[in-house]
């Protein structure tokens, strides 16, 4: 009998699992169909999630689809375990890049796991806690092109003080959080702090309006967010044109926090082995 209900909860979980992941599903395409439907140029389309946390890795592709790629560079940090980030998938196409993050225990898997891509060359990966006043040197020193196509920030707090200090590479596209909660034109953005810790609250990043206006003024426009209010993308200025459906504004292209929409499954669980496996890998090792 115990064994049997046993059986009969997991079922039960089984089903509700499917149920929910067919909820979240019909929503996300619901809501690509509608942005679609606004802006036949809309980013939000072509937004799926492969290794990012949700569909930044589709808006990225068509992002370099529209603009180009030059090096197929990246620097990322915040990465994680490196699973679940934003430049995880461009490896598989032949990508090159840093990526800093300040877990030691996360840095320590990835060294071991993705040991064959690094020694290729192809990944640098470095354990460090990021400052406004060390992000330069962590990158010069890791990392020898100054023009790349992508940078990356996810540390939960101090992002935009950090993407102001750096000077050292020029990216033409930033994929940076935004703290949804502030809607346009509501201008916020957190003081630094140096302990860069997060209390899962509301203080933490910068509104989407005080980063498109602080952003305008380094050379960049906003084109774009994802559709969960996690993050938002900016190309640089000179590229944009003809690419992007304009006005390039927070009040045009903000898109609320839908969290839950993260918990939308894009397959499997992730493996290191997939890339490591993978015919790209193998030739470049």
């Amino acid at each position: 009998m115990f064994l049997n209900n046993r059986r009969k909860l997991r079922n039960m979980q089984s089903m509700l699992k499917s149920l929910t992941q067919s909820t979240l599903r019909e929503q996300f395409d619901r809501l690509q169909r509608e942005a679609l439907s606004e802006d036949a140029n809309s980013l939000i389309a072509h937004g799926c999630k492969v290794f990012s946390q949700s569909d930044e890795d589709g808006i990225v592709q068509e992002i370099f689809r529209r603009i180009g790629v030059t090096n197929k560079t990246f620097v990322e940090f915040g990465v994680g375990n490196g699973l679940e980030n934003n430049s995880n998938v461009l490896l598989f196409d032949g990508w090159r890049g840093l990526w800093i993050e300040a877990s030691k225990r996360s840095v320590s898997v990835i060294q071991k796991e993705y040991s064959a891509i690094i020694h290729a060359g192809q990944l640098t990966v470095v354990e460090a806690f990021i400052t406004r006043d060390n992000i330069n040197s962590l990158i010069a020193e890791n990392f020898d092109a100054s023009e790349i196509d992508m940078l990356s920030i996810d540390i939960d707090g101090n992002d935009y003080h950090v993407l102001e200090a750096i000077s050292c590479i020029n990216p033409r596209l930033i994929v940076l959080e935004y703290n949804a909660k502030f809607v346009p034109p509501i201008e916020y953005c957190m003081d630094y702090d140096d302990s860069g810790s997060w209390s899962h609250d509301d203080c933490f990043g910068a509104s989407i309006k005080f980063l498109e206006n602080r952003l305008r003024i380094r050379g960049y426009r906003l084109v774009g967010c994802g559709l969960t209010g996690l993050n938002c993308f900016f190309v640089r200025s000179d590229l944009v044109d003809g690419a992007f459906t304009p006005p390039y504004t927070s009040e045009h292209l903000y898109q609320p926090a839908r969290y839950y929409l993260r918990r939308l499954e894009s397959g499997h669980a992730s493996a290191y082995r997939t890339l490591i496996k993978s015919r790209h890998a193998n030739s470049s090792s």
